[in-house]
């Protein structure tokens, strides 16, 4: 017997459609060759990382700004121990990348050394970051534009969405594609930001600063004083900026061979890069009295004093503008295979694990996509307004990895161990504070949020694993006894009228059982003398049951009748439902669809079996 493959067959028209879009479909062997290469990693996995420049240092200088120039002064301390802490974070996760070379992140290892619940909640917070991650993103770049153009500002909402959009397209067609097309971007932004540094720093030397920024303290009054609480406020909103960290531990995968080193440098090219531009950018705000507006970003101010508004100035804001949307691209490399090793463990549906058409998790990228349009929608895509609930959750997975890696290290004792919990239980204290730091600082605008979020989203994992271990002992075979064979089986055809889609039903009933019970359902009794003169005419060897339906319904009635032939004739019953098929796809809506509804009710009866039987148009 020959066997048809999927490329002989050829494909259909949503094929097609979908090949035309997507690509052609990839067959699961060629997983191997749509692998990254540590540049294409670095486009994808730390585009989070790089694009916070656009808006890490906004952040801090909101909250510094309150208290006037004394606490502008602090931006660069507070920048440089933002920084200290990113490098701790890139040295941790390069340990986790070593041991866990599978991928998987803090779910995994927080699961494996720490328990279930703990690795629930790392994957719940990792999940809602990645959410926070493409709405902050796309909500920036949107800002970005804006900046850049002000006549868009009503449209703030509408290319954050649209861009939200392009990303999912982009997505879908594979990860090497989305490599490709990223990479070129993300040197064009760290470029454009070098040529932003240089530039800065020679008019810093050179004492050209210009004017119009020199007395710009001046119209800073503080509002407040300089106190601890603010400073650590400010900290928590600057470490926006170590957001993204974890996203390389979670798609080891994605890389070539050899996954796992290859991993590790991306790591150190990443903290090294966000580094230098993060603290570059923080410097040459100080040194240009700027502080935050309400329609520009600090970076647009920046390359305004820098540049002028001229090519250079558009150069550094469309760069910004794609690494943005990158950034948000490094979430859709996350949240799916977090979502995707969650559902192969039960916690989420289990569709979240299958790759689609490009050898993505299509389901998981549509998933994301449309919780952060949600997020975008809901706060009118100003990224000062979602700030407030981001970084709650990725510290908490933070915190919660680093202390599984520590537990890891201290029950193995392997080779190096002592090195290995050292740095761990460096990066477990450190991002352990921080997760205090924004708790507290952040809880009352809106961090109790992300919080609350976390403890449903363990409940609803837990809820959707009982599921499915409910399942799985029903459909048990361990101590299974073949259920006794029926002494006899009704078949139930309910009938419309007395046509060929009825006979061609009938015909096929016949073959099942000898015990068949038609019944028609009768909503207009001006009707039934005729249904039954032709039931007689042309099936005048079986019975037809006639159910009156006063109040015009059918489902319900019918459903009474199935109850009513269970009870006495059978105990298995299969009903056989008369369909045809229209020729065209727009003809379906001219029909009622009540063989689809007794289909969905009949799915709740025990022992009911259904049957289709279709006749076919013709063409």
């Amino acid at each position: 017997m020959a066997t048809v493959t999927e490329q002989q067959a050829g494909p259909g028209l949503f094929g097609r459609v979908s090949g035309a879009i997507l690509g052609r479909r990839l067959a699961t062997g060629q997983e191997q060759q749509e692998r990254l290469s540590k540049v294409g990693g670095l486009a994808i996995l730390a585009a989070d990382n790089l694009s916070s420049v656009a808006y890490a240092t906004d952040e801090l200088l909101l909250v510094l700004v309150l208290a006037g120039a004394a606490g502008l002064a602090w931006s660069v301390p507070l920048s440089l121990s933002i920084i200290g802490l990113i490098a701790i974070l890139v040295f941790s996760y390069r340990q986790t990348v070593k041991v866990y070379p599978q991928g998987g992140g803090a779910y995994n290892v927080a699961k494996h050394n720490l328990g279930t619940q703990a690795g629930l909640a790392a994957a719940s917070g990792l999940l809602i970051d990645y959410v926070l991650t493409v709405a902050v993103s796309s909500a920036a770049g949107s800002a970005a534009i804006v900046a850049a153009f002000p006549g868009l500002k009503l449209y703030m909402v509408h290319i954050a969405v649209g861009a939200v959009g392009l990303l999912v397209l982009v997505n879908l067609r594979g990860v090497r594609s989305t490599g490709r097309l990223f990479t070129l971007p993300t040197l064009f932004f760290a470029g454009s930001m070098l040529l932003l540094l240089g530039g800065g720093v020679y008019r810093v030397i050179s004492g050209d600063i210009p004017p119009s920024v020199e007395a710009q303290p001046a119209l800073t009054p503080a509002v407040t004083g300089l106190t601890a609480f603010l400073l650590l406020r400010a900290f928590s909103s600057g470490l926006a900026a170590a957001t993204g960290v974890e996203a390389v531990s979670n798609a080891v995968y994605l890389f070539r061979a050899p996954e796992s080193a290859n991993a590790r440098t991306v790591l150190l090219w990443m903290g090294a890069v966000l580094g230098t531009l993060f603290l570059g950018v923080t410097w040459l705000a100080r040194e240009f009295n700027i502080v935050p507006v309400a329609d520009e970003t600090v970076v647009s101010q920046v390359a305004t004093a820098v540049f002028g508004i001229g090519p250079l100035y558009y150069l550094v804001q469309f760069s910004t503008l794609l690494i943005l949307l990158l950034a948000a691209n490094t979430a859709f490399a996350g949240f799916p295979r977090v979502a995707s090793v969650l559902a192969k463990d039960g916690y989420l549906p289990r569709q979240l694990s299958t790759a689609g058409h490009r050898l993505v998790y299509s389901n998981g990228i549509i998933l994301l996509a449309a919780f952060s349009a949600v997020l975008l929608v809901a706060f009118q895509a100003r990224v000062h307004n979602l700030i407030p609930i981001y970084a709650v959750g990725v510290f908490l997975s933070f915190t919660l990895s680093q202390s599984g890696m520590v537990r890891h290290w201290l029950r193995e004792r392997g080779s190096n161990w002592r090195t290995g919990a050292l740095i761990n239980g460096v990066g477990a204290v450190v991002t352990a504070c921080a997760l205090v730091i924004i708790a507290v600082t952040k809880f009352t605008h809106g961090g109790w949020t992300v919080i609350l979020l976390v403890l449903l989203f363990v409940y609803l994992f837990r809820v959707i694993r009982r599921h499915y271990d409910l399942v799985a002992r029903e459909l048990s075979l361990d101590e299974y006894a073949p259920p006794a064979v029926p002494f006899q089986h009704t078949v139930v055809v309910p009938i419309s009228g007395v046509h060929r889609a009825v006979l061609d039903a009938l015909t096929y009933a016949r073959a099942l059982s000898s015990n068949i019970r038609a019944v028609y359902i009768c909503t207009d009794y001006s009707q039934e003398a005729a249904i039954r003169a032709k039931w007689k005419k042309h099936v005048p060897d079986l019975p037809l049951d006639v159910v009156y339906s006063p109040y015009r319904l059918v489902i319900r009635p019918f459903l009474k009748f199935v109850d009513e032939v269970r009870g006495v004739d059978a105990h298995f019953i299969t009903v056989v439902i008369a369909d045809f098929v229209p020729r065209h796809w727009w003809e379906w809506s001219l029909h009622s669809q009540t063989g689809w509804l007794f289909r969905l009710a009949l799915m709740l009866k025990k022992n009911v079996a259904v049957v289709s039987v279709h006749h076919q148009l013709p063409k």
